[in-house]
Formats: structure tokens, C-alpha cells, sequence
């Protein structure tokens, strides 16, 4: 997608290691990688609008779709979550996107057990299938097998395992790490918590977590904490803004619809 174009990423969504506003690394490790599916549902999905930005002025560039549903692999229930993006015709002859993501995550886990990623970004082609093997720890795609940790993610499986995380037990300035397995390597990658406030979107004023993953430097995002992002503050945890600059000017994502969402929507305040 374009907020995920070549950047090795997110988050999700996604998306390990740091310092830790004086709180050991181990709890928080053990907590991510303990996580059970509490935030979002089977069918659930949500859209986004992309806007970029040049000299302050935003326009409406593209969108986003994370959909998710349940599938069976190797006889074992996974979330089959998928995530598409594209620019706007009017904006194709510019640099035309069309990408897809897809995870199958292990319900009981909240592991990846296969990974698709399909992307066409400005000329750009690019298709992987992965294969996570847990008893094994490695990932198989077609250059190869890799030796990964135990708990490790996918650009969207992380993203979906985020939701998860219970803000409640984090202090301001902490970090959340994970490992990410993209481009058949494996990335130590980190949230960070900023704590909460209002957010006001183009799809109205929310309660929010705000937070900022460390991005891996790529050819449309700079490295480190420049991306901000707004989950709500309820139990469902989805994005509702997320905003960053680039090489040139900056992008702005807004959530604008969803359905099937597991818990109210109750962070919203007021529909614009």
C-alpha cells in the first residue's frame, strides 16, 4: 500500500529493541508475545483515505481496505487478513500503486503462519509468499529458509497484534518491541506509547492512543519515530489518523468507514 511502500515497515498495523523509560525489557517482551485476539472481529472492515500534502495543501491521492475473515490452514483456524491500496486514477500517472497484503494468522496464537505481499508501486513489481514455520522457528520463501525468533511478525500480522496491546499497563515514552520478518530479513522493531488525546479526522472527533513505530528507512518514508498514529481509545483499537512526512511533503491517512466491528465504537464523540 502506499503508507507502506517499501519501508519495511509497520504497522501493522505492522510493525526490537531500545530503551525502556526505566521498566525492564522482558514484561513487555512476554506481553506482546502473549497476546490473544480481543480487539477485532471475523468480517471486520475498515477503509482509509491517503491525502498528500505539498506547501500545506492536501489532496486526496488514494485508498486503503483491511479486510478480515476466517480460513482454515494445515486443519488449524486462521484470520485471513488482507490489505489493499491504490492511488487514484487522476494521480496514477504520478506514481500508480496497486498493492496487496494478505496474513494468515493463527487464531490460538495470534501468529503468522503465511504471508502474501503483491505490490505494483510506480513500475516496481514485486510478489512473496512466505511460510512461517513454527516448531522450527524459520520462515521459507522462495530465495530460501530463515531462521526467525519464535514470536516474530509480518508487516500486517503486526499491525493486527497491535491492536491487541493493553495500553492501560504502559507508561508515556515506554516501547513495545517485536520482531518483523520482511525482504528475508528479520527486523527488531518497536512501538512506542505516547499516552492520550482528541483527535479531530475527516471522520470526526475521537478519544485516542497516540503512538509512533519506528519506521525502517525506504524510498518514500524517512527513518525513526516520524510517523504518528491515532488508535481509538476503546476496546476495538483501530487507526483512525495516521500522519508523517516523506521525501517530499507529507501524507495523512483517515480512517472514513468500517463495519462488523467487535466492540461500539466508543471512543467517538462526535461524527463530523
Amino acid at each position: 500500500m502506499l503508507i507502506m511502500k517499501k519501508i519495511k515497515f509497520f504497522v501493522p498495523l505492522v510493525l526490537v529493541l531500545f530503551s525502556f523509560s526505566n521498566k525492564a525489557i522482558a514484561p513487555l517482551e512476554d506481553t506482546f508475545c502473549g497476546i490473544r485476539n480481543v480487539a477485532f472481529n471475523v468480517k471486520e472492515e475498515i477503509s482509509f483515505t491517503v491525502y498528500y500534502a505539498v506547501a500545506g495543501i492536501y489532496v486526496n491521492a488514494g485508498n486503503a481496505t483491511f479486510t478480515s475473515s476466517l480460513e482454515t490452514i494445515n486443519n488449524r483456524p486462521v484470520y485471513h487478513v488482507s490489505g489493499e491500496g491504490k492511488t487514484n486514477s487522476s494521480y496514477d500517472w504520478i506514481y500508480k500503486v496497486r498493492d496487496k497484503y494478505e496474513s494468515y494468522i493463527d487464531t490460538a496464537t495470534m501468529q503468522p503462519l503465511k504471508f502474501i505481499r503483491n505490490v505494483n508501486e510506480g513500475g516496481y513489481k514485486k510478489y512473496q509468499n512466505i511460510t512461517f514455520n513454527k516448531s522450527a522457528n524459520t520462515a521459507v520463501t522462495t530465495d530460501g529458509v530463515y531462521k526467525v525468533p519464535a514470536c516474530v511478525q509480518d508487516v500486517v500480522s503486526a499491525m493486527y497484534y497491535a491492536r491487541n496491546i493493553d495500553f492501560s499497563k504502559l507508561q508515556p515514552e515506554d516501547k513495545i518491541p517485536f520482531s518483523m520478518f520482511l525482504d528475508n530479513e528479520v527486523f527488531n522493531m518497536y512501538i512506542r506509547y505516547l499516552g492520550r488525546e482528541e483527535i479531530k479526522t475527516k471522520y470526526g472527533k475521537f478519544r485516542a492512543i497516540k503512538i509512533k513505530p519506528l519506521l525502517l528507512k525506504g524510498t518514500i518514508f524517512e527513518g525513526g519515530e516520524n510517523m504518528t498514529v491515532w488508535v481509538t481509545d476503546d476496546a476495538n483499537h483501530i487507526p483512525v489518523r495516521v500522519e508523517s512526512p516523506i521525501v517530499v511533503g507529507k501524507v495523512k491517512i483517515d480512517m472514513m468507514s468500517y463495519s462488523n466491528l467487535r466492540h461500539p465504537l466508543s471512543s467517538l464523540i462526535k461524527r463530523k
